[in-house]
């Protein structure tokens, strides 16, 4: 391997001395002409034979050949100051003794006797090793192989995808999902896991992709709520604040009391619960009030008002609603569902019903 290193570092001097020479003789053939005369009368001869061929107006070609000469005689009216350079072997001992220099300091700093480590018996190690002593993209690398050792098996490939997900790499984490998800679609835990993978890979937005995955998940197991979580979250970007927080009110009851995560649910809960919920329910009822034919409208109104616990105001919009769409089942059905969204707790603790 050392050898290697020297004749590399010959190799690059011989060529950097190369390239100075070569530059050299290019600077001395230059002179102190003013190269920008050259470009002038590049075009002007250019300019006649567009007009030679048709190509250019006579008219056109007056003009910017005037503006051409212009500048072609201002540019020779100006002295350009003479190319200087250092001395020729200067340079070229200069850009020789570079890579001998690196390679010099390579085998006195470095270590040219140092084995090779071929991916192969890295790979070899890791998987000699205590797992928790690799790193997520060196536990990724283990677990490809060994789901590429067992291809009929879906849990080397639900274990790559967390490992993948954890290195930061939410596409890979998707393409193992997909692979698990095609040998087991049964399993909800793929199945959310690939509807995180989803969102990590749009930037924490909850795409259709992402949506589509936490449904399959939610129907194989209802009582998951990381996919009813996001779920909650995709009708609240959706501009439905009052069904998103139903939502998350069903997830804070599906969370066990010591989850860690029921901390961050209830800020969430609390900061959708404020103003902000309240400002939209009182745009949604004026708009309503201007515009009353949009069933969805009403269903979210009084799904909104049960959410806030205002009894009044949701029955009141409730009776509206229900004569005007006496004839629709339908719409009664979902109305009357709407009525039984969670609501929010009062100050003194206690739910209003």
């Amino acid at each position: 391997m050392i050898w290697l290193w020297i004749a590399a570092a010959l190799v690059s001097a011989g060529l950097a001395a190369l390239i100075v020479q070569r530059a050299a003789r290019a600077a001395r053939r230059l002179g102190a002409d003013n190269p920008a005369l050259a470009v002038y009368r590049r075009q002007m001869a250019e300019l006649d034979e567009l007009a030679d061929r048709g190509l250019l107006a006579e008219t056109e070609r007056r003009g910017v050949r005037a503006e051409t000469g212009r500048r072609l005689l201002a540019a020779a009216g100006r002295a350009e100051p003479k190319l200087t350079a250092s001395p020729p072997g200067l340079i070229l001992a200069a850009a020789a003794a570079t890579p001998l220099l690196a390679a010099g300091l390579y085998l006195g700093l470095g270590a040219p006797d140092f084995a090779d480590q071929p991916f192969a018996h890295r790979l070899a190690d890791w998987r000699a090793a205590d797992p928790a002593t690799l790193t997520p993209p060196q536990m990724a690398a283990v677990l490809r192989a060994v789901a590429a050792e067992r291809p009929g098996d879906p849990e080397p490939l639900h274990n790559l995808a967390i490992a993948e997900f954890e290195s930061g790499q939410p596409l890979e984490s998707v393409q193992a999902l997909q692979r698990a998800i095609a040998l087991a679609p049964r399993r909800a835990d793929l199945w959310e896991l690939l509807g995180a993978a989803e969102v990590a890979q749009t930037n924490g937005e909850v795409g259709s992709d992402a949506m589509a995955a936490f449904r399959h998940a939610l129907a194989l197991d209802p009582t998951a709520p990381m996919p009813r979580y996001y779920l909650a979250r995709a009708r609240i970007e959706a501009g439905d604040v009052a069904g998103g927080l139903a939502d998350l009110r069903v997830v804070q009851t599906l969370l066990p009391a010591g989850d860690p995560r029921r901390g961050m649910l209830d800020q969430q809960i609390a900061q959708l619960s404020g103003p902000q919920i309240q400002a939209m329910v009182d745009g949604l009822a004026a708009r309503l009030k201007a515009s009353p034919d949009d069933p969805a409208g009403w269903v979210r109104l009084v799904r909104a008002y049960s959410v806030l616990g205002e009894v009044d105001r949701r029955d009141a919009a409730l009776a509206d609603a229900r004569r005007r769409y006496a004839g629709h089942a339908d719409i009664l059905a979902a109305l009357d569902q709407a009525t039984h969204a969670p609501t929010r707790p009062s100050p003194s603790g206690a739910q209003a019903r």
